[in-house]
């Protein structure tokens, strides 16, 4: 008996054996319990029983239950046959849940991924497609009964099949974060790596707490049966592609998750560079036009040969017989004017020039009278605009400098700030260990794996250490009262209104280990497909970086990867320098800490300040211990603020160097020095000083002022004004003290009258430079840009009182220092007495014979001229198109000082960072959310318009090298309706009690108690009432994240949306990244590009139905209002520059008498002095921006020195020709010019190369001395030659006036020689009585027919018109 039932216990195996993969059986049926094998799970891991048995019949509730989870089953109510009890329908239901939460955004996916699961756990033919492999004895403990349990099996699935499912669900986003919900199920390997095969296993993988038993998922090409069991047949149903509609009515998959389902979206190629004749546009233009002005030059040149030409043949044949000749056949040096031929603008630029040269000589006869006086009332006057100082505000915030209160950043700022935290503070390392030796880890579960020298386990728990001690942070807050810690300040997103030291963000690669060294040194010994092997922090690590969402790993060590203050820290945001997202691979640490961006006023700004204080100090002891492992750069919120102003107190030494140079030129330059034991008696010393005072004064007195009427100042201002001021001011000092020295008192006129003459000569000429430039920086001062416009209207005022206090206390500082001298009285010991006489001659100095006798003959040969004009032509014309290729913009580095620790920063920034600054799209007042278009027009899952909100920034996204977009926005309206899914675990309402229909928290237990927010849409199209969505989206963005429910809006969402007390949503964001941008232009493309995207969503969601007409998208990023200025910075530029040079025209016209040619000419001067000033620093590299801007406005200034003196000098000279009134005024004001303009900036500006920050070695080392320089080219040699071309005709009232002088001398002559021959008649000893007093005027003449040189009165006066 024995033997004949062991005989049937072996038949019936065989014929179960045989049996194992029929159609229409089951391999395993009910539930049997808990898995044994499996640990800690996220869900039940409920196993089935082994039961071999046909497929059920499903009815009544069993059938309703399996029509609701797996509808591809349904075959009718009595014709639908499966292999799953009701539990197990509800157990796979709530496993579907978790995964749908994640795919739900495209049916199609999500149909796929349980169209599998239900084809293997109830799949009437589930014998045919698995095999069970491993099956366990468990004991019910209620029944004690002991059942055999299928805890593994294998699953046969045709590649067909899978290659289908995992395209429809690779593209999925998840919107809270930009990535990839494939990245969440596919293990170690991400989205990158993720196939069909590792997508499958890791499905079937019951380690990574999801599955409840072993799957292993066979993949086979269809008709191949190789190795393949008996009977079993591989599934190959049809597997939806994501832009089809589901059985169920779900709709396609979006755009953002199915390539598919985009529409063509052409994006407009960048315009190519302008070309012509297929060269560079703007070089083809500047080489026309330089031909263009050759060929007008040399035209020019040919019609004054022929002119000339025709001239002297006229005068060969007699034809202007009687010209150069007076009335008695004498010889002339000039025309013989009538007063027909004198103008009426002649005229009036006489009575001009007369007028102010009267004026200004009773004007100085009075200051030089009284000096003491007036240098008191100066002193006065100084002193009350001065006291202002006391009420000074100095702007050192970077925002109120450069980005004005009106510009659209800071109004989009504004209102990001207003509805919105502020971006918080970035506290930040990057660390570095070069040189350490990388090793490969041969991983169990993900295989060889190349680890950097940095990535070890040794750096890591030094990094953590460091992040702890900064962590621990205590100090004494006098604003509090208490100690403060990170605690008070720091940004903690889950827990804001009362956080702990772990609620606070920050972000590094030790938080995958929630900050706990017995993490990172723990290791387990862990099976994996027959093989044992020991696994540790690398290989929980490699799974974290790629699967940063995850609350558990794979691994046996089963440590969750979110951060210990409740978020996930993104692995582009731990590590950098990494290729091709192989994180382990990576060159640098990243260490942030994230603080509450305060206002200035808020109290808690100070503390954030203070913490950032002891953050810096700590990290620079950590950078000088010998025993750090690490090279680092870091940086705090206030380093940039902080380098700038340390570097500026540190070059105020430097500046004071410049000044003192400037001051030892002056003092040395403005002395006679005719012998040297009269040294101590003819130097300036005192003269010199007290011009460096008055510019002082007037500097003094314009800050004063305005601070008086709350115009705050700047570094800015403290640097340039004195600076310019400086050099203008000193240009007329030189010009005033030069013009003195070479002049000679007359007989019996007082040495104040003296003085007043000579300003009376050289005053109008300093009035008219003086004008020119207060004017335009009065107009300056129209600029939009805070810090250009403070710096024109103090420097405007300034050089206005520099002028005031010139002709006064300075005229009042030289009359007494003449008394001094005419004393000879030593300057510093006025005690001492010289007996050394002053030489009666005029002392010109060495510089006006120099240029009298060899620089003006040479410069106006008439070969030189025309070598000039082509050089400055061809300057002029190459400038052109160096000015088109400019940098615009202003790198940020280049305002800290060489060595400063943010240079090492920013070169670690850009070396390492893998991702950019963040990009919100803000939108406005005036949309309406709550509808079901207007969900349409913001969403990008399924059922949302293929060109909303966050799907045109995902197209954007598409082209990074284009938009400058890296990671598509996150999407508080997807997230939300994933959060309200049905299918989800997230969105549930009381059922009944006192809090029905109110929302029921996802951990709150009971199936009874709580239900559903929404049901299942038919279309699978989820969209609430306006009600719901009013009534849910607090709950939504209340609700904290958690595995049960990971798309919870707080922390991510609960403060990207604003919504007022009616319940309208007023303001929302969407935040995307930027790709690396690393100099300013990358940054304002990418302001441009982001505005250009932002306007075309704008107009999009305005046609929406019920959209206000002001309804507005913009972005918003905390540089935008730096680098916006580069969008407008060039127009600008051009009507600041344009409205600077204006009055430097309009002023020369008026006070030389409406002489326009003049004007004209003064203006193409300094025109060709801006361009060329342009055109060299495209050559020097110096970027255009706003410094560069107040320095070419400050250039027109300088420029109008170098030029205004020159040409007026020429308007008035009287000389015959052009090229003799080019060689007087080059001489004579020329080198006053030099002396007083160039020679002053440049020692001053030489010094400024010391500096040791890089904005002062550039734009006012380097761009200052090309100012001067091409100022002093243009002033001296280009404008003598330009005028000797094309200035205008000597002024022929001025020659009237001579003529009619000198015919009233010679008058007054033959009428005194008439009386000589009367008086000699008749006595001898009465001629010699009568005669006597003249004796100066009759001991004189040698030559009758020369009255000029006869009578003093009569040369001075020559002499004064001109020196006009």
């Amino acid at each position: 008996m024995v033997h004949l039932g062991a005989l049937i216990t072996f038949l019936s195996c065989m014929v179960l054996s045989k049996a194992q993969h029929e159609p229409g059986h089951c391999a395993f049926y009910e539930e049997c319990g808990r898995n044994p094998s499996v640990g800690v799970a996220l869900i039940p891991p409920i196993v089935p029983c082994l039961n071999y048995s046909p497929a059920r019949s499903i009815k009544g509730e069993h059938y309703k239950k399996l029509k609701k989870v797996c509808p591809i089953l349904d075959r009718g109510l009595n014709n639908t046959y499966a292999c799953c009890s009701i539990k197990q329908l509800s157990s796979l239901e709530k496993s579907l849940s978790l995964s749908k939460a994640v795919l739900v955004r495209c049916p199609s996916c999500a149909e796929n991924f349980a169209h599998l699961h239900c084809m293997s756990t109830c799949s009437p033919d589930q014998s045919q497609m698995l095999k069970v492999t491993k099956v366990m004895n468990i004991t019910n403990k209620l029944t004690n009964k002991t059942k055999e349990a299928v805890v593994g099996y294998q699953a046969f699935l045709t590649t067909k099949f899978a290659d289908a499912s995992f395209e429809s669900c690779k593209n999925v986003k998840i919107p809270a974060t930009g990535g990839f919900a494939i990245a969440t199920m596919c293990g170690q390997y991400g989205a990158k790596l993720c196939t069909p095969q590792r997508w499958y296993d890791f499905q079937g993988d019951s380690s990574n707490g999801l599955a409840p038993l072993d799957i292993d998922f066979t993949l086979l090409k269809v008709g191949d049966t190789e190795g393949l069991p008996e009977g079993v047949i591989p599934y190959n149903g049809r597997a939806l592609r994501c832009n089809e509609t589901t059985p169920s009515g779900g709709q396609v998959c979006s755009c953002k998750d199915c390539q598919e389902s985009c529409p063509n979206v052409s994006i407009p190629q960048p315009p190519g560079p302008f070309r012509l004749l297929g060269s560079d546009g703007f070089l083809v233009i500047s080489i026309i036009l330089f031909c263009l002005l050759i060929f007008a030059f040399l035209f020019f040149l040919f019609v004054s040969c022929f002119v000339r030409y025709q001239k002297r043949k006229d005068e060969e044949t007699g034809k202007r017989k009687g010209k150069g000749k007076d009335q008695n056949s004498n010889n002339v040096t000039q025309q013989v004017i009538d007063p027909s031929e004198v103008t009426c603008a002649e005229r009036n630029s006489l009575a001009a020039q007369t007028f102010l040269s009267n004026l200004f000589q009773r004007w100085g006869t009075l200051m030089a009278t009284y000096p003491i006086t007036v240098l008191l009332v100066s002193a006065v006057v100084v002193a009350a605009f001065a006291a202002g100082l006391m009420s000074i505000t100095l702007t050192t915030d970077p925002v109120e400098l450069w980005s004005a209160p009106n510009s659209r950043a800071r109004q989009e700022k504004d209102f990001h700030d207003t509805h919105f935290d502020p971006f918080f503070r970035t506290n930040q390392l990057i660390l570095t260990a070069p040189g350490r030796k990388g090793h490969i880890y041969n991983s169990l579960l993900f295989g060889q794996q190349n680890f950097s020298g940095l990535v070890s386990q040794d750096l890591i728990i030094e990094l953590l250490e460091l992040q702890t001690r900064i962590q621990n942070i205590e100090f004494w807050s006098e604003d509090l009262n208490r100690t403060a810690s990170l605690k008070d300040v720091c940004f903690a997103p889950l827990n804001p209104s009362d956080p702990s030291l772990t609620d606070c963000a920050v972000n590094s690669l030790p938080q995958y280990f929630q900050n706990n060294v017995t993490n990172i040194t723990s290791k387990v010994n862990m099976t994996e497909m027959g093989v044992t092997k020991e696994v540790d922090w690398r290989d929980h690590l490699i799974y974290c970086l790629n699967s940063p969402l995850s609350f558990k790993d794979i691994t046996d060590l089963g440590m969750s990867c979110m951060a210990d203050y409740g978020a996930p820290v993104f692995p582009f945001l731990a590590v950098g320098g990494y290729e091709n997202d192989d994180y382990t691979n990576a060159e640098a640490f990243i260490l942030t800490f994230s603080l509450n961006n305060y206002a200035r006023t808020n109290v808690k700004f100070k503390v954030a300040m203070q913490w950032e204080t002891e953050f810096l100090k700590i990290v620079q002891d950590y950078q000088r211990n010998p025993a750090t492992n690490f090279t680092f750069a870091y940086m705090a919120e206030r380093s940039l603020e902080d380098e700038i102003n340390r570097t500026t107190a540190e070059d105020i030494p430097i500046f004071m160097i410049s000044y003192a140079v400037i001051f030892v030129y002056i003092a040395v330059a403005l002395g006679e020095y005719s012998s040297w034991k009269r040294i101590l008696v003819d130097s300036k010393f005192l003269v010199g000083l007290g011009g460096i005072l008055v510019v002082g004064c007037s500097v003094l007195a314009s800050m004063g002022f305005y601070s008086w009427i709350g115009i705050p100042s700047s570094l800015v201002i403290l640097q340039v004004v004195p600076f310019l001021v400086l050099a203008v001011g000193a240009d007329n000092i030189f010009i005033f003290v030069l013009e003195y020295q070479r002049d000679v008192r007359r007989p019996g006129e007082k040495r104040e009258e003296q003085i007043g003459r000579v300003l009376g000569n050289v005053a109008p000429s300093m009035l008219l430079c003086s004008l020119s430039e207060s004017v335009c920086f009065f107009l300056g001062a129209l600029s939009t840009m805070p810090a250009v416009k403070s710096f024109a209207l103090y420097a405007a005022l300034a050089v206005l009182m520099d002028f005031v206090l010139q002709m006064t206390a300075f005229v009042a500082l030289l009359s007494l220092d003449a008394r001094r001298q005419d004393k000879n009285r030593c300057e510093l010991l006025c005690c001492i007495t010289v007996s050394t006489q002053r030489p009666n001659k005029p002392n010109e100095g060495f510089l006006l014979p120099l240029m009298r006798k060899y620089y003006a003959p040479v410069l106006l040969n008439c070969y030189t001229r025309i070598i000039v004009m082509l050089v400055f032509l061809f300057m002029f014309c190459g400038s052109i198109f160096l000015m088109f290729n400019v940098t615009v913009g202003l790198d940020q580095e280049l305002a800290m000082p060489q060595g400063s620790y943010m240079l090492d920063y920013f070169h670690y920034l850009y070396k390492y960072f893998e991702v950019g600054v963040p990009v919100y799209f803000v939108t406005t007042k005036g949309f309406n959310f709550t509808t079901v278009a207007g969900m349409n027009a913001t969403c990008s899952s399924v059922g949302c318009d293929e060109f909303s909100l966050t799907q045109k920034i995902q197209y954007a996204v598409n082209y990074p090298d284009r938009s400058y977009l890296a990671i598509p926005a996150n999407s508080w309206v997807d997230d939300f309706i994933d959060w309200l899914n049905p299918a989800s675990s997230c969105c549930r309402v009381y059922s009944f009690g006192p809090n029905k229909d109110n929302f029921c928290p996802a951990e709150e237990d009971g199936f009874l108690k709580c239900r559903k927010c929404m049901g299942i849409p038919l279309d699978g199209v989820l969209r609430p009432s306006a009600e719901k969505f009013n009534n849910l989206l607090p709950a939504f963005l209340g609700h904290r994240p958690d595995l049960k429910c990971p798309k919870g809006g707080l922390g991510a969402y609960d403060k990207a949306v604003v919504i007022d007390d009616n319940g309208e949503i007023i303001a929302s964001r969407f935040m995307a990244y930027h790709t690396p941008l690393t100099n300013s232009q990358e940054f304002t493309a990418a302001l441009l590009k982001a505005r250009e995207l932002a306007h075309n969503i704008t107009m999009g969601m305005r046609k929406i139905e019920g959209t206000s007409p002001d309804f507005e998208v913009f972005p918003y990023t905390v540089t935008n209002v730096f680098y916006e200025q580069y969008l407008t910075i060039v127009p600008e530029g051009l009507f600041n520059i344009s409205l600077c040079l204006l009055p430097t025209f309009v002023v020369c016209c008026l006070l030389l008498g409406l002489d326009l040619r003049s004007g004209l000419l003064n203006l193409i001067t300094i025109i060709m002095i801006v361009v060329d000033t342009v055109g060299v620093m495209t050559l020097w590299s110096i970027d255009y921006n706003a410094v560069a801007l107040i320095n070419l406005v400050t250039a027109v200034g300088i420029s109008v020195e170098f030029v205004s003196h020159m040409t007026r000098s020429f308007a008035v000279s009287t000389k015959a020709t052009r090229v003799e009134r080019a060689m007087e005024a080059t001489a004579n004001m020329g080198s006053a010019v030099f002396a007083g303009v160039a020679m002053t900036n440049l020692p001053g500006i030489l010094v400024l190369a010391f500096a040791k920050a890089q904005l002062i070695q550039i734009f006012f080392f380097r761009l200052n001395l090309v100012i001067t320089l091409l100022g002093m080219a243009h002033g001296l040699i280009f404008l003598p030659v330009l005028l000797s071309y094309f200035g205008p005709g000597v002024n022929k009232a001025v020659l009237l006036q001579l003529q009619q002088a000198k015919a009233k001398a010679a008058q007054e002559l033959e009428m005194r020689n008439n009386m000589r021959h009367v008086y000699d008649n008749i006595s001898y000893e009465d001629n010699e009585t009568r005669h006597d007093p003249d004796s100066y005027s009759t001991k004189a003449p040698r030559d009758t027919s020369s009255p000029s040189q006869t009578f003093g009165d009569k040369e001075e006066k020559e002499v004064k018109i001109d020196r006009f």
